[in-house]
């Protein structure tokens, strides 16, 4: 056996693992580092297969943004676990259902309809001659010729949800005791201060004491 070969297999036990213990963490924290472990063996076996941009992307989009993104979430916010738990086994069923459905269903793609296909010789050669390129060179070279336009529109839609998100958190609160720094500048003494005018008054007598 090969040393690819072991650690995909060592990769996708390690993958299969974090996959389960996900679905199974009673902490919400857990579950989400479970799931950060899972994408990166997910990102090792992309590697190994040689498509080393989906793993760096894998890596570098979900790992460093998203998933530290739900992590700090899950750890700001008071969740109650015992409480999202009192429905589980009233959906079991369904949920177990649909599961093993979903799993005929890929066991029935994975073993009987790839072993018929038969790859054409051109698309072999083809793959055979990809073989000694860069995929990250070749894929940027279409991104930034070919595919260009769609590149730059969802650059532009990205940056318009960037924009979105910060105007929300900036939206106007009622409890927020937030003071507008322009108003306070311009603010004069007169706005402030109010003098008022006031006549003189006199102290009152001391009544004298009776012998």
């Amino acid at each position: 056996m090969e040393f690819q070969t072991g650690f995909f297999y060592l990769f996708s036990a390690v993958l299969l693992f974090a996959a389960f213990r996900t679905v199974t963490a009673r902490s919400p924290v857990h579950a989400v580092l479970y799931l950060m472990l899972a994408f990166s063996q997910a990102a090792a076996i992309w590697l190994l297969l040689k498509a080393e941009f989906l793993g760096i992307t894998l890596v570098l989009v979900y790992l460093g943004a998203v998933m530290v993104l739900f992590l700090f979430v899950v750890m700001m916010l008071d969740i109650n676990v015992e409480q999202m738990r009192e429905g589980f086994w009233k959906n079991f069923p369904l949920a177990a259902v649909m599961g093993a459905g979903i799993g005929f269903e890929l066991i029935s793609v994975l073993w009987v309809g790839f072993p018929d296909m038969v790859v054409a010789p051109e698309v072999a050669q083809t793959a055979m001659h990809l073989a000694d390129h860069n995929n990250t060179r070749e894929i940027g070279k279409l991104m930034y010729s070919q595919y260009f336009v769609a590149v730059e529109i969802a650059a532009v839609i990205l940056l318009v949800g960037m924009f979105a998100a910060i105007a929300l958190t900036l939206r106007a609160r009622k409890d927020s005791k937030a003071i507008d720094p322009s108003i306070q500048v311009k603010v004069r003494a007169a706005d402030r201060l109010q003098v008022v005018s006031l006549p003189a008054t006199r102290p009152a007598q001391q009544p004298e004491s009776q012998a």
